[in-house]
């Protein structure tokens, strides 16, 4: 279970795994992770292009992926797993926002969006050592295949 109440099905795939980060945590709370990323960042199995993909996934993903990419695999996400199954996908707030966006939304598969009560620094590639302060409000955005309704905001942390 994340923080807000998600339940994260046992077998997760890490599409943009980065460093581990977010892998090696989710392994500390015993799930299964298949960690992958294009870059080789020292960690997981590197040059997999999850826009690419095209198998199904029975399971859920999860990842802070590439933000001007961030539509391509949330839409990529909801078409590879099976249905019931969620996308996680930590995001700045103002993902929410778009008119590019308007046919993701029209699906309906936004179930729930679990807002930060407080800025979280982030760093690109995890270089943190240039950033001083973050501005940027977050949140992890749950989308689940075949889910048909209105989201539900919830606040983490």
């Amino acid at each position: 279970m994340l923080s807000g109440g998600a339940v994260l099905s046992k077998n997760l795939w890490e599409c943009a795994c980065g460093e581990g980060h977010l892998a090696k945590r989710l392994e500390d709370f015993g799930y299964n992770v298949y960690a992958t990323d294009l870059v080789d960042r020292g960690f997981g199995i590197c040059e997999i292009d999850f826009l690419s993909c095209g198998e199904l996934w029975d399971g859920d993903i999860i990842t802070n992926p590439p933000y001007k990419y961030a539509k391509e695999f949330v839409e990529h996400a909801l078409d590879i797993i099976t249905a019931g199954h969620s996308v996680f996908m930590f995001l700045k707030l103002q993902f929410l926002e778009g008119k590019g966006r308007k046919e993701l939304y029209d699906r309906q598969e936004l179930k729930t969006v679990y807002v930060s009560r407080s800025r979280i620094i982030c760093a690109k590639n995890g270089e943190f050592k240039n950033v001083s302060n973050s501005a940027v409000a977050y949140a992890w955005f749950e989308f689940q295949k075949g889910y048909n309704g209105d989201p539900v905001i919830k606040w983490i942390n």
